[in-house]
């Protein structure tokens, strides 16, 4: 319930990927083993096999693409693909994301909404104008006094072997693990990288509908739980006072 809740409050968040809970079988009794002698000369076919329960093994990530939206804003920019952008953090550690939500500070640079600079720094001059990010990342606007746009760096994307390896730590970002393999950077568009759209971004890939029905399932395999639980307890009291 708390990964389902978790995704039906990101469904309005940029490029947020939802998490699914994975469920795996707890300790097995065994009360007979398969291949036992049942007698001198035979052997059961079956075993006695009792479950002890289930138990949460891990979330992972989906890493659908989201649906992209437009939004005229020049430096607001989706990937159509693989990829993150990259981010540096309070302290120097280097974050991922997919949220393309920029702004300019005050020095020029290129900077998410916390303020951190995206990698490789993009510095726009003041009164540059007409903005243009093309789809392998490249950055150029126009100078004053300048008669062609002018060149301003070039926006690289970091791909994974194992993206779901990544960890998230909030704000919309990830950082690496021994799991997720270092960082592959290049531009956007080579070695299976996705493009770059400017003036959009990208949605969440949350289903409500599809979050609301789990929701529904896994509060009726809740309640079917606590029954069994009373009703096992009602036997063994009947038990007892039988015995």
């Amino acid at each position: 319930m708390r990964v389902i809740a978790n995704n039906l409050a990101n469904v309005g968040t940029t490029a947020y990927k939802r998490d699914r809970a994975n469920f795996a079988t707890l300790a097995y009794q065994d009360a007979r083993v398969a291949g036992q002698q049942s007698s001198s000369e035979t052997a059961y076919a079956t075993g006695l096999n009792l479950g002890t329960g289930v138990g949460v093994q891990s979330t992972t990530r989906i890493e659908t693409q989201g649906e992209m939206q437009t939004t005229g804003n020049a430096l607001d920019v989706g990937i159509e693909g693989d990829g993150y952008f990259q981010v540096q953090m309070p302290g120097g550690q280097i974050g991922y994301t997919r949220a393309g939500n920029f702004t300019r500070s005050a020095e020029g640079n290129l900077v998410t909404a916390q303020g951190y600079a995206v990698q490789p720094a993009i510095t726009i001059p003041e009164g540059a104008s007409g903005i243009s990010i093309s789809a392998d990342g490249t950055v150029s606007a126009n100078i004053a006094g300048q008669t062609e746009a002018t060149t301003l760096g070039q926006i690289t994307i970091a791909s994974f072997s194992n993206p779901g390896g990544l960890k998230a730590i909030g704000d919309n970002f990830l950082v690496e693990t021994g799991a997720s393999g270092q960082a592959q950077v290049g531009a956007a568009g080579e070695a299976g990288r996705g493009h770059l759209r400017q003036g959009s971004l990208e949605a969440s890939n949350v289903n409500v509908v599809q979050e609301l029905v789990d929701m529904i399932e896994c509060q009726r395999a809740y309640e079917i739980n606590s029954k069994m639980i009373s009703a096992v307890d009602e036997m063994l009291k009947n038990a007892n006072q039988t015995l």
